[in-house]
């Protein structure tokens, strides 16, 4: 693997570092799980759009800059170098956008995306209904076809971004007598159509991060499908694919905060030496970003030889989220019972963002597919064990 960067990757990392260096907000912005600050990440990120660099690996003429996937890594790099806002818009931009990418028509990519890459419509999910978390096959809202429309009915919850943003993807069971992973229709519905109602959900910081959608005969045209019909289970793990590889977490969203953890360790040395073990996890949590990263270019180079990637992709996502906790779990015990305090209470200090990340990485197993699952895919899909 040549890990040398060429002139025109050394021109764009240098590009990108003057651009974020200008323009990167000073204040951090509000929490985009809250309404006064989802608005300031849409602001955020029709900026970076403005400068072609919201969507750097998407085709010029669908709103990005025609970058290849080394290019992304750099950007990624140099974006969170810079400490720049989180995207507000992951679930459009780097689930449902490659998706569309691969399996949408003409028009829709036409309609669809450069609007996302824009931030002009923020996306949230909506696989996850009650009686089916993990098991996405088991979904049973429907979407009954009456001519040129679907009539959808039924719930989904733990909708990320669902309380304030404009669509939802997701899946609806179109054949009513069928069970599993057939009869499922891939759709997209605007979160302002007649019929849907929306229940914010708080998660651990009291910050309205998901919601659940109540559907009652809500009205969506057929040309809102991507897909075929019936089809739709084939293109969600496309997207789950998309979720649990590298677009959604690069490895720099890892990197910087491990340089963090490193710089919070050096500035409580003398307490966190007192138990040698904190030493070892810091330096593994460096190493596991490092090793990440490796990882993610060696990934891209097959990817630029033509190589698919499949089942891998849940390496991936176990790798990253366990990953996620460990760094956040290093940081809470160097900081002992202060890393409890929220960030700007009195006696807070350096606690900073601390916590809501431990809290957030809690989540990191479960999402995007339970970390159980994916190893039951690896042991099946690339081992070859049996089922138990």
């Amino acid at each position: 693997m040549d890990l040398t960067y060429t002139p025109r990757q050394q021109a764009f990392r240098a590009e990108v570092r003057a651009w974020l260096v200008e323009n990167v907000p000073v204040e951090k912005l509000a929490s985009y799980d809250t309404r006064e600050g989802f608005e300031q990440h849409r602001e955020w990120e029709r900026k970076l759009f403005d400068a072609r660099l919201s969507m750097v690996m998407w085709p010029q003429e669908l709103g990005g800059r025609g970058c290849d996937l080394t290019e992304w890594l750099i950007f990624e790099e140099e974006y969170y170098g810079a400490d720049a806002p989180m995207r507000v818009n992951q679930n459009g931009q780097l689930l449902l956008g490659p998706t569309l990418m691969e399996f949408g028509t003409q028009a829709q990519k036409e309609r669809f995306l450069p609007r996302m890459a824009a931030s002009d419509d923020m996306w949230a999910q909506g696989w996850s209904e009650p009686s089916a978390g993990s098991d996405m096959a088991a979904v049973s809202s429907k979407a009954i076809r009456d001519g040129d429309h679907y009539v959808i009915n039924g719930q989904k919850t733990w909708s990320t971004r669902a309380s304030f943003a404009d669509w939802v993807f997701g899946l609806f069971r179109s054949d009513p007598e069928s069970s599993r992973h057939h009869g499922l229709s891939y759709l997209l519905v605007p979160l302002d159509a007649k019929g849907v109602t929306i229940r914010p959900i708080k998660a651990l910081n009291g910050k309205d991060a998901f919601a659940e959608i109540f559907f009652d005969d809500v009205r969506v045209p057929v040309e809102n499908r991507i897909g075929d019909e019936g089809q739709g289970w084939k293109v969600a793990m496309a997207t789950a694919g998309f979720e649990r590889g590298l677009l959604l977490r690069s490895p720099a969203r890892f990197q910087q905060p491990v340089r963090k953890l490193i710089e919070l360790y050096k500035a409580h040395q003398t307490e966190a030496d007192r138990d040698p073990s904190i030493r070892d996890a810091v330096l593994e949590a460096w190493a596991g970003a490092e090793a990440y990263a490796l990882s993610a270019y060696h990934t891209v180079g097959r990817i630029a030889r033509g190589d698919k990637i499949g089942a891998e992709s849940s390496i991936n996502k176990i790798v990253w989220s366990e990953l996620d906790l460990k760094i956040h779990e290093t940081a809470m015990r160097i900081l002992g019972a202060r890393g409890e305090l929220l960030a700007g209470a009195p006696q807070g200090g350096d606690v900073d963002g601390w916590l809501e990340g431990f809290l957030f990485a809690q989540a990191g197993p479960i999402y995007a597919g339970a970390n159980e699952i994916q190893r039951n895919i690896i042991a099946e899909r690339m081992l070859g064990l049996p089922k138990a």
